[in-house]
């Protein structure tokens, strides 16, 4: 092998990779958006279900195999096989998960250059720079594929560096500067006028809308992508956990803090909304819907923050900051997926395989960018829509149907030698052997009609 594996030093340090992994884009953006979007507290009561009884499962079930594979998604899912036909079914599913994160990254790098894009803004206005604050805001192919690159290189240069002086030391760095700005900003909306109307709207959930078929779907969907099930995220980041720690405890945490920044960021963008509307700025689509995507990060919110005159362009700077790091903590779990299976099974040095990939899924970026109007979507709903539940249902199927119980309970014991006799133990062999791989298979097929 090229290089040594490595592995996260502490206990916090995966907590914080895997909880800045999590928490990105569909956290700080997508939830408060399909909130928004889906009948408000309704949607936040379906998706805390899900995130529980569906996420959480599936994503016990991703680190259990990543940590006792030790090594990238296709290794590992084949370690656990023991025919050759599962073998091959490893490999599908594994590099299934490579393929979907490098898809997933090649969009989301075009969203994050806009948030890095957005968040120069308000400095150029601050300096006198008003052309170059109206350009970098302003769609152009120049701007897109400036902005996309600038991210990428970040990307690149946490990657490079490693599990631990890269992926941990970074993500303990950035993790706690988002809850900062993120509770700061949430007081700040707080004092402001129609703050108080846009928090009953996101906590008086309406039960009728809760059964909805397109709640249920939005809910699931947003479940799995805010904790990066079925890109082999998860798997590789197994790999990396030592065998003292409990993986109970460490994946329940995991959710929770993913699960609690969502709310936190809904308690920060919809109030926002409604005092915009306060302000005189429209938060209504023609059919009488929130706005929600990115109509409302980039029209809505902008134009709230034009309202308050200076103090908006510190609001303005915060909160797109804020966006940027979102985005960062993620997509660096999405270019470890496919490093980490071109440097194993390829036997290709880290720095090397990190900026050869990362160029090509940058150029995967221009691709997009060059049909933004459609690419853009079908790439995302490839990935996001069709691609994750797939693969996490897959992964649920593996560890329920193929991988054998007492090899399953032994790597759980690693960390945890009662485990046995747990609550835990008792639900979740079963669960996600019938439970999950149904449910996700219900709801997307539904989807499809």
């Amino acid at each position: 092998m090229a290089t040594s594996r490595g592995e996260f030093s502490s206990r916090i340090g995966f907590i914080m990779a895997a909880a800045g992994s999590a928490v990105g884009l569909g956290n700080i953006w997508g939830f408060p958006t399909q909130t928004a979007s889906n009948g408000g507290a309704a949607f936040v009561f379906v998706y805390l279900i899900l995130a529980f009884c569906l996420a959480y499962p599936a994503f016990m079930a991703e680190l259990l195999i990543g940590r006792y594979g030790q090594a990238n998604a296709v290794t590992s899912l084949q370690k656990m096989s023991r025919t050759k036909g599962h073998k091959q079914f490893a490999f599908i599913v594994g590099f299934g998960g490579v393929v979907c994160a490098a898809l997933i990254l090649s969009f989301y790098g075009i969203i994050a250059g806009w948030m890095m894009s957005y968040a120069i803004e308000p400095v150029a206005h601050f300096i006198g720079a008003g052309n170059s604050a109206e350009w970098v805001v302003s769609q152009s192919l120049t701007r897109n594929i400036l902005f996309t690159a600038c991210f990428m290189f970040l990307t690149i240069f946490v990657i490079r560096r490693g599990v631990e002086d890269g992926i941990e030391k970074w993500s303990k760095r950035l993790m706690p500067l988002l809850i900062g700005l993120l509770i700061l900003l949430i007081g700040y909306v707080f004092t402001l006028e129609g703050a108080s109307e846009g928090l009953n709207a996101y906590l008086n959930p309406d039960f009728s809308r809760v059964l909805d078929p397109g709640l249920l779907i939005s809910a699931m969907g947003q479940a799995f992508f805010s904790l990066s099930l079925g890109t082999s995220v998860m798997v590789i980041y197994g790999s990396y956990i030592s065998k003292k720690e409990n993986l109970v405890s460490l994946g329940a945490q995991v959710t929770l803090i993913d699960v609690s920044i969502a709310f936190l960021a809904g308690l920060l963008i919809i109030p926002a909304m409604y005092v915009a509307q306060a302000q005189g700025v429209a938060i209504f689509a023609d059919d009488g819907s929130l706005i929600s995507g990115s109509g409302l990060v980039f029209a809505v919110l902008p134009a709230l923050f034009d309202t308050m005159g200076s103090m908006g362009l510190m609001v303005g700077f915060a909160f797109f900051v804020l966006m940027s790091v979102a985005a960062l903590t993620s997509s660096i779990s999405m270019l470890e997926g496919p490093v980490s299976y071109v440097v194993e099974r390829h036997n290709i040095e880290r720095k090397k395989a990190t900026t050869f990939i990362g160029i090509l899924i940058f150029f995967m970026s221009v691709g997009i960018i060059s049909q933004l109007g459609v690419m853009l979507d079908f790439v995302a709903t490839l990935a996001t829509e069709y691609g994750q539940p797939i693969i996490a249902m897959l992964c649920c199927v593996f560890v329920g149907w193929i991988w054998h119980r007492n090899d399953i309970l032994k790597e759980i014991q690693s960390g945890n030698e009662k485990v046995e006799h747990s609550i835990f133990w008792k639900i979740w062999p079963w669960y996600t052997k019938f439970v999950c791989p149904t449910a996700i298979a219900i709801v997307f097929i539904h989807s499809l009609r």
